[in-house]
């Protein structure tokens, strides 16, 4: 027998659940669906990343996040987000994937995964951006030393690394990565650093590659991965350098083929934005609401943890207002 809930909420990251505790709080019938652990992005953060956000923003459920130093790191959240399932003991299926959503003939959900089937008179999707990574479409990219993820940087140690990008995670990735010994090279597509880096990390980087101790090459590309070389076109024109590992950190995108399948509709340009109400949550399919970073479409910089707490109770209120 199909089970029947007023809510399912599909991820169980920060925002997920967030709108747990809210639905809690409304003593809504709920359930959490995650394809992975608890706060499954987080956990596949590069082991020692900081946050650019303090502790108290990114805090839940008016549960103090308390950490010694000035910006937590991936640990200290892992730990805190943990705490608060142990606190609020949410209703959550984890490892367990859902594969579709479509509305019936009574305006209900199914909510389809890989194990079962669930029934929902509202749905939230809180499933984040980190899953499916841009890639350069370029001749190589399959090979195994190229990677589009970066944990640490031990494996890269007294290694020739190319670092593809200028965000936060390729300038971390860069700056790990030679103070553990490797010869880093990055290759960025515009002339600068990304002014969005942390503050604290961008003068480094940018000293290091003054200093020449990280070897930069701005508004170049790469045009092939051979398995001990890359070819990079520059403005002074095509090089090839001695290669061992490429770190192709081009940023990642949401499913978007999974919010077109339940009928979300996107904005017809590149950024791909859902139509949404920004007062309710709410998209264009009735009783189908987003949460959290997946609202901004291909703008995964535009919501984060500590500007997307608020929508858990505005769904939430909304909701139970009907």
């Amino acid at each position: 027998m199909t089970q029947e809930y007023d809510l399912i909420i599909v991820g169980g990251g920060p925002i997920g659940l967030a709108c747990a505790i809210e639905a809690q709080k409304k003593k809504l019938h709920y359930l959490i669906i995650e394809k992975g652990a608890i706060v499954n992005s987080i956990f596949n953060y590069p082991l020692y990343m900081t946050f650019f956000s303090t502790a108290e923003r990114l805090e839940i459920g008016n549960i103090p996040f308390n950490c010694l130093a000035p910006k937590p790191g991936r640990q200290e959240a892992l730990e805190y987000y943990r705490n608060i399932h142990r606190y609020f003991n949410f209703n959550i299926h984890l490892f367990e994937k859902v594969t579709e959503v479509y509305q019936l003939e009574n305006a209900a959900f199914h909510v389809g995964t890989d194990t079962t089937s669930y029934e929902a008179k509202n749905v939230v999707i809180a499933t984040g951006f980190y899953d499916i990574p841009i890639e350069m479409n370029v001749k190589g990219e399959n090979l195994l030393k190229v990677s589009h993820y970066y944990k640490e940087a031990h494996e890269y140690a007294f290694r020739n690394i190319l670092v593809v990008g200028a965000n936060n995670s390729s300038v971390d990735a860069a700056l790990e990565c030679w103070r553990k010994g490797a010869n880093v090279t990055m290759v960025i597509r515009k002339n600068e650093i990304n002014n969005r880096v942390k503050y604290w990390a961008k003068p480094d980087i940018e000293n290091r590659i003054a200093e020449g101790s990280i070897k930069a090459y701005f508004e170049s590309s790469i045009t092939e991965i051979r398995e001990n070389e890359v070819e990079i076109e520059t403005p002074d024109g095509q090089i090839t350098i001695e290669n061992d590992f490429v770190l192709a950190l081009t940023g990642y995108k949401p499913d978007l083929i999974f919010l077109e399948k339940m009928g979300i509709q996107l904005s017809d340009d590149e950024l791909k934005i859902p139509n949404y109400n920004p007062d309710t949550m709410e998209t264009n399919v009735k009783g189908l609401f987003l949460a959290g970073v997946i609202c901004g479409g291909m703008q995964t910089h535009k919501w984060f943890i500590e500007n997307s707490r608020v929508h858990a109770t505005m769904i939430v209120d909304y909701i139970t207002s009907k």
